[in-house]
């Protein structure tokens, strides 16, 4: 898929329909290309949400909604859990999933550049392997400020490209050739020719935390797992 000018419609239109196109191979396709290694990426994401009973949390760029479903899971029935996609099929395999487990999350469509809910409505937000599909970063980072509450909690779990050797050459490898041919015998080689792309043009940690400070967030840190193929960011809400 080339990836077109993110200022323009085509780009989240594009992503859109490439999302609807894969949301039946999504989970398959991350377990394959993760070794089933991002559930523990995923439940660290929710360690540093420090989210807990009674909290109320928003996943935005949900999917399938495993990340919504491990929150759901810290925070127990108390609190609430919201998954937002703007990908309805993503959205409704992700409420089956939901269903199927008795986990009471609220699915719902919405676009994360324009989020549908009021000033301060969460304790928490998390954005996993989602920020690097926005159309306009620094915008979603704003709209992440201001949904949640003061001194309220923000995570980001994304993929990296990894500065030191041998995992610089592993993951080119890995992310720039095999994974698209994992996506060509998945059926959608435009797909996953896109996430090396994503990748490639999103923000290295430092920049990120940077964009990060200047959307209104502090204390901001960042972890870096599987040498450096993944990284968390955390920070508060200023007050």
């Amino acid at each position: 898929m080339k990836q077109p000018d993110r200022s323009s419609e085509e780009f989240a239109g594009e992503v859109r329909g490439m999302f609807d196109r894969i949301a039946g191979v999504y989970d398959l396709m991350n377990f394959a290309m993760t070794a089933g290694l991002h559930h523990t990426w995923r439940r660290r994401a929710v360690e540093l949400a420090r989210v807990g009973p009674g909290s109320d949390a928003l996943d935005i760029c949900c999917g399938t909604g495993d990340l919504a479903l491990a929150l759901r899971g810290a925070i127990g029935p108390e609190g609430k859990v919201v998954g937002s996609d703007f990908s309805e099929p993503m959205l409704e395999l992700a409420r089956a999933k939901a269903g199927g487990r008795g986990e009471p999350v609220e699915f719902e469509w919405a676009d994360a550049l324009e989020l549908p809910y009021e000033d301060g409505s969460f304790d928490a937000v998390t954005v996993g392997f989602g920020a690097r599909n926005l159309a306009d970063l620094d915008r979603g980072l704003r709209e992440m400020a201001r949904v949640l509450r003061p001194g309220g909690r923000l995570v980001i779990l994304e993929i990296t490209r990894p500065q030191r050797q041998p995992l610089a050459s592993f993951y080119s490898l890995w992310f720039d050739r095999l994974v698209p041919m994992l996506g060509s015998l998945a059926g959608d080689s435009d797909a996953y020719s896109y996430l090396p792309e994503s990748v490639r043009s999103f923000p290295d940690p430092h920049t990120l935390a940077a964009k990060m400070e200047a959307a209104g967030f502090e204390g901001i840190r960042w972890l870096l797992l599987a040498g450096g193929i993944i990284a968390i960011h955390s920070a508060d809400r200023a007050a």
